[in-house]
Formats: structure tokens, sequence, C-alpha cells
């Protein structure tokens, strides 16, 4: 989406690129859609504690991919997708606050459980 924006296209009709961003995006909101679902059962297989935080923050993953989903579903109903909204829709508050997300999720889940402390761990310890 980046490379796209900075083309500086008035739209994305006729352009190679262009009909690649709209397959990305849907392939986007596809991915978006089991997003949610996928980190609840990461959760549930790992049986990871304190589950109310996971719980808590798989309320707020949720919202966060319905709002870029939103917005993501705006830009591929416009008839002419042009560079500055695709910059727009990457500057969007929704979509950096999925990708925050997303980022925060794979460092937790990807750091060892002995070495966070989640092994056996509670908000009282």
């Amino acid at each position: 989406m980046l490379a796209y924006a900075a083309q500086g296209l008035a739209g994305d009709a006729g352009s190679q690129s262009g009909g690649q961003l709209r397959e990305f995006l849907t392939r986007a909101v596809s991915a978006l859609n089991g997003l949610a679902a996928g980190y609840a059962a990461h959760v549930d297989a790992e049986r990871l504690q304190p589950r109310d935080r996971y719980d808590a923050f798989l309320q707020v993953l949720g919202r966060d991919a319905v709002d870029s989903i939103t917005a993501i579903e705006l830009v591929l109903a416009q008839p002419s997708i042009g560079s500055q909204t695709v910059a727009n829709l990457n500057a969007s508050i929704h979509v950096r606050a999925l990708l925050t997300d997303l980022f925060l999720i794979d460092e937790i889940l990807r750091t060892p459980a002995v070495e966070t402390g989640r092994a056996n761990s509670s908000p009282e310890s």
C-alpha cells in the first residue's frame, strides 16, 4: 500500500498495481474477519493466563479489526482508488491501531512464557 500511495496515481483503472491493490485490500478484509477468532483460539490452545487480560485485549483487537475493515471496504467501494486515498487509509488511526495491536500480539506470543513469567503467573504475583 505504501508503494501504491507513493506512485501519485489519480486512480487505479488500467494499472497493474491498481488491480493488485484491490486484490490486496480484499484479502486484507478476509484475513481481518478471522483475526480475533484466530487470536482467541491461540489463547485457548495455549491456556494463556491471566485469561481475563487476554480476553479484554481480544475485545480491543476485535473492535480495531472491525473499524479497519470498515475503512478498507469504504475504499474498495470507490470506482477509482487514487494514491492519495490509499495514503489516507494508511494514515487512518483505525489501521494504525490495528497494526499496533498486531505488533503487540506478535511480541507477546513469540516471547517464551518462561521468560515473561506467564507460566503459572497471576495478577497477584
